[in-house]
C-alpha cells in the first residue's frame, strides 16, 4: 500500500504555503517597497540552504467530504540555513498574512512541537522583523481574551549568553516585537520601512490624544541617533543583509567555540607613517581617528557599530592579523571625545559583546573625562559611567590599551582593567594624564592663592606652567615602568598581543563569568 496520496498533499500544502498571503498580499508588500519573507531569506542566506520548520502550520478549510478546500499559512517562517557556510537559525514575520500578527502565527514553531531551538542547537539567530505583534483579531478567533505571560522572553534572553543574535527591522516592530532589537547583539533598521514602537500611531492617538507619523514615532532617526535602541541604519534591505553577514563573520557560532580567524591579507609589519604626526602638539586641535584605525587594524576590516549614537566614542569589530577583535577609540571631533551617557552605554555593550564571545578588546584612548554640565546630570552620567566601570572591571576577555593622547579622571581609568585577566598597556609619547586637567584643576585647587594675587590671571598661568613640568609622560615611565612606544609600532604590538591571547581565550570558552546584562 502506497502513501503517494498523502505525499502529494504534503507537496500541495507546501506549495500553498509558498504562496504566502496570496498574489494581492505580495503585490501590496512590494508596493510598500518591501520584500516578502521568502525573498528576504533567499537574499540573506547561502543559495538553497533554507530548511523551514513548521511549514504545514496555518489555517486550513475543508469541504463537506473533508478534503482540503483552502489554506492560509502561518504568519511566521523559520528554520535552519547557512550564511557564508555557517549554520544559522533564521526567522521572521510574513506581513502578507494579517500584517505578520502574532495572532496569525498558527503555532508554527517554539510551541512544544519538538522543533529544536537556537538555544538547544547553539547556533546564531537572525530575526527578520516585519509585524504588528498582537492583534485584537486574535480575541475573536480564540473566543476570549487572555492574560499575557511573556514566556517567550525566557529563551530570547537566555540565548544572548550562548550564541550571536541579530535583528533586522524591515517593517514595523510593534507590540511584543518591539523588545527584539534590544534582545540582540546587533540590530539594523532599513530607512523608511522599519519602525520600532510598543504601540503605533493609532495606539498613541487613543492613549495620548495626538497624531504622529509612524516614521517620526519609531523610525531610524529616533532609534539609531537618539535612543540607541537600534545599532545601525541601512538604505536598503540588501545593505542590511550585508551588514548582518559581516557582523556574524567576526563571531563564533557559540561561546564554546573560538572566534573565527580569516587568512590575513595585510602585512603584520606594516608601519603607517601618518601615525607619527597624527596627534597635534596643540592640545585643542583635532585629528581624524579613522587614520589611526586604518593604521593599526587589518586593512578594510573595521565594522562600525552604532555610528550615529554616542558619537564621542567610536566602537566596532575588526581584525588584527586575521583575528577578530573589539575596538574602541575616542572621537575627539565630537564633544572633544568626552564620555557622555550615550557613549558609556555604547561602550558597555561592546565590552559585553567581547566578553561573551571571547574577543580581545582594543582600546585606543584619548579620554578627557566624563562629560560635565547640567544636561549630563539629567542623563544620569554617574549611573551610565558606573555601569561602564563595572562592566570593564568584571570582564575577563584579553584587553590591550594604547593611550594616544589623554586619560583623565574616572573615565580615563577605563584604559586599565584590574584583576588577573590578560591585560597590556602602552602609551604614545603624545600622552598626558591625571586625576584632573591642569588647566581646569588649577583654578579649583589654588583658588585662594589666585584670588589673593595682584594679577589673578597671571598667577594662574604661573601655577599652570609650574605644574606642566610634571606632566611629561617620561616622568610616569620613570616611576611606574610605563611602556612608551613609537606610534608606528602599534600595529605589530597589537597583532602580537592578539595572537598571544588566543591561548588564553581557549581557557575561557563557555558562558562567561563577566557581565551578562544585555538589554
Amino acid at each position: 500500500m502506497s502513501w503517494e496520496k498523502e505525499l502529494e498533499e504534503i507537496k500541495l500544502r507546501h506549495a500553498l504555503a509558498d504562496e504566502l498571503g496570496g498574489p494581492d498580499g505580495i503585490a501590496r508588500q512590494h508596493k510598500r517597497g518591501k520584500l516578502t519573507i521568502r525573498e528576504r531569506i533567499e537574499a540573506l542566506i547561502d543559495e538553497g540552504s533554507f530548511q523551514q520548520m513548521g511549514k504545514l502550520a496555518g489555517h486550513a478549510s475543508y469541504d463537506d467530504e473533508g478534503e482540503l478546500a483552502g489554506f492560509v499559512p502561518s504568519a511566521s517562517r523559520s528554520g535552519l540555513c547557512r550564511i557564508n557556510g555557517r549554520r544559522v537559525y533564521v526567522g521572521g514575520q510574513d506581513f502578507t498574512v494579517q500584517s505578520g500578527s502574532a495572532s496569525a502565527a498558527g503555532g508554527a514553531i517554539d510551541a512544544g512541537h519538538n522543533h529544536p531551538t537556537p538555544l538547544s542547537m547553539r547556533v546564531p539567530t537572525v530575526n527578520l522583523i516585519d509585524g504588528v505583534g498582537g492583534s485584537v483579531e486574535g480575541f475573536e478567533q480564540l473566543g476570549r481574551t487572555y492574560i499575557p505571560d511573556g514566556a517567550f522572553f525566557g529563551p530570547l534572553s537566555e540565548i544572548l549568553t550562548v550564541a550571536p543574535v541579530v535583528t533586522a527591522i524591515l517593517g514595523p516592530a510593534a507590540g511584543g516585537l518591539a523588545p527584539l532589537p534590544c534582545l540582540s547583539h546587533f540590530s539594523v533598521m532599513v530607512k523608511g520601512i522599519g519602525q520600532v514602537f510598543p504601540g503605533g500611531p493609532p495606539v498613541v492617538k487613543a492613549a495620548l490624544g495626538y497624531d504622529i507619523d509612524k516614521e517620526e514615532l519609531g523610525g531610524y532617526k529616533i532609534h539609531t541617533r537618539i535612543s540607541g535602541v537600534v545599532n545601525n541604519a541601512a538604505d536598503t534591505e540588501e545593505e542590511a543583509f550585508e551588514q548582518i553577514r559581516r557582523f556574524l563573520s567576526y563571531l563564533p557560532d557559540n561561546v564554546w567555540k573560538m572566534p573565527p580567524r580569516e587568512e590575513p591579507a595585510d602585512d603584520l609589519h606594516r608601519r603607517d607613517e601618518r601615525l607619527l604626526s597624527i596627534i597635534p602638539r596643540e592640545k585643542r586641535k583635532s585629528y581624524d581617528p579613522s587614520v589611526i584605525l586604518d593604521g593599526v587594524l587589518d586593512e578594510d576590516s573595521f565594522f562600525e557599530i552604532s555610528p550615529d549614537f554616542g558619537r564621542s566614542r567610536i566602537t566596532g569589530l575588526a581584525r588584527a592579523n586575521g583575528y577578530p577583535v573589539g575596538v574602541m577609540i575616542n572621537n575627539n571631533r565630537r564633544l572633544g571625545g568626552s564620555m557622555d551617557a550615550d557613549a558609556a552605554e555604547k561602550s558597555m555593550r561592546l565590552i559585553q559583546l567581547c566578553d561573551t564571545f571571547h574577543l580581545p578588546l582594543v582600546f585606543l584612548m584619548d579620554e578627557p573625562g566624563f562629560l560635565v554640565g547640567i544636561e549630563s546630570e539629567k542623563r544620569a552620567i554617574e549611573r551610565a559611567g558606573t555601569r561602564l566601570v563595572y562592566a570593564t572591571a568584571m570582564s575577563k576577555m584579553p584587553m590591550i590599551s594604547f593611550i594616544i593622547r589623554q586619560a583623565y579622571g574616572l573615565a580615563g581609568s577605563l584604559q586599565y582593567r584590574p584583576g588577573s585577566g590578560l591585560y597590556r598597556r602602552y602609551a604614545w609619547p603624545s600622552g598626558h594624564w591625571g586625576s584632573m586637567h591642569i588647566e581646569g584643576g588649577t583654578s579649583a585647587a589654588f583658588r585662594r592663592i589666585i584670588e589673593a594675587a595682584p594679577d589673578p590671571d597671571a598667577k594662574r598661568q604661573e601655577i599652570e606652567q609650574r605644574l606642566q613640568r610634571y606632566a611629561s609622560p617620561f616622568k610616569t615611565a620613570e616611576a611606574v615602568g610605563l611602556d612608551l612606544i613609537d606610534p608606528r609600532d602599534t600595529r605589530l604590538l597589537l597583532c602580537e598581543f592578539v595572537e598571544m591571547a588566543q591561548d588564553v581565550i581557549k581557557t575561557q570558552l563557555g558562558p562567561g563569568s563577566g557581565p551578562t546584562y544585555w538589554p
